[in-house]
């Protein structure tokens, strides 16, 4: 079955739950599912989501802030509904968080998922598990097939994140399995965009704002680590066009091409014309060397491939940056993919 065929045999949705919706993806997946005209209600406990990220959506017909904490035993029955989709996005995902807040990150990725689940389940909604390219551990090479696994363990500050994401995802099949839920799982590479934390190190918006206010901008190993990054917006376009459909199998979203960590502050620099100076440090935790996936399975299967180039997403991070200081939320999309995925082919923040 086409992509196409999929999204218009699935009815119209009216009302989304967006756990973790204060946060950098989920607040953009509040926002793109309201322009297309279904309603939001998005939960977060604003632990490391922020209320103003979706204060510009808080007049908007249809979109309710629920303070809550979608891992306490209370939730499912706190999230009434009716919902026709239930995109899973919450949980604690900087290096920093899963340093200082290991349990928070485990408990969500457990008691969080499976509360989730439960108000999908008993709604009859789709539920969209938002994972991780991480889950797929070192690469074995490089672009990384969807279906292979490289190597992970669990040691490290960072491989708490890699360990809950991957429980999460055999949770979420467990459950689809024993109650017959419309589940899928889509893993994220490398996103960013506006709204992204400033005080992750290594990310691009603490690039820019390092640049911004004269620096240095500070990299914090060598540099030589490869990213493939993917637009926020880009990325969101992927997320819903996995949940229209009734994809069961887990759905690679990231760009395809390789940057280093040192290209990309230098990137920025230059685009922001700052004078700072780029400087190298001893890196506060390991990390993957290179994250490239193959977005080829999306590409075929649904029709998506990242559309911003990577300058005109830096150009718009690097704008969202500068006006933070006079307000967090708005953001301009011109040029923008459309309000919902469509049919027809269109061209983690954990790092």
């Amino acid at each position: 079955m086409t992509f196409s065929a999929m999204s218009t045999a699935r009815p119209g949705w009216k009302r989304a739950l967006v756990t973790g919706g204060a946060g950098f993806l989920g607040s953009h997946l509040c926002e793109r599912l309201l322009d297309g005209g279904v309603g939001v209600d998005c939960v977060d406990n604003l632990s490391s989501g922020s209320a103003d990220h979706v204060r510009h959506l808080a007049g908007r017909p249809g979109f309710r802030l629920l303070q809550l904490d979608v891992a306490d035993p209370g939730a499912p029955d706190a999230l009434a509904g009716p919902y026709d989709l239930v995109l899973h996005c919450a949980g604690p995902a900087s290096p920093a968080d899963c340093r200082d807040r290991p349990l928070d990150v485990l408990d969500t990725a457990g008691l969080g998922t499976r509360n989730a689940l439960a108000v999908a389940d008993r709604a009859g909604a789709r539920f969209l598990l938002a994972s991780a390219g991480r889950v797929h551990g070192d690469p074995l090479g490089v672009p990384r097939p969807q279906e292979v696994r490289g190597d992970a363990g669990p040691d490290g500050p960072c491989e708490v994140y890699d360990v809950a994401k991957r429980f999460s995802e055999a949770l979420t099949a467990a459950y689809a399995t024993a109650h017959g839920t419309d589940a899928g799982i889509v893993r994220l590479f490398d996103t960013y965009g506006p709204r992204m934390r400033t005080d992750d190190p290594q990310s691009i918006p603490a690039f820019v704002e390092q640049a911004l206010t004269g620096g240095p901008v500070i990299v914090t190993d060598d540099g030589t680590g490869a990213r493939s990054l993917c637009y926020v917006d880009d990325v969101v376009d992927g997320v819903l066009r996995v949940a229209a459909s009734r994809s069961l199998r887990p759905v690679d979203i990231g760009g395809g091409d390789e940057t280093t960590v040192q290209e990309i502050a230098r990137r920025v620099i230059d685009l922001t014309g700052s004078r700072a100076d780029l400087r190298f440090g001893t890196a506060h935790a390991p990390d993957r060397a290179r994250r490239r996936p193959d977005p080829s399975f999306a590409c075929e299967l649904f029709g998506w491939m990242p559309r911003v180039s990577w300058e005109e997403g830096f150009k718009r991070t690097i704008a969202h940056v500068a006006g933070g200081r006079q307000g967090a939320g708005g953001r301009e999309r011109t040029g923008g993919p459309s309000p919902l995925p469509e049919g027809g082919t269109r061209h983690a923040c954990c790092w």
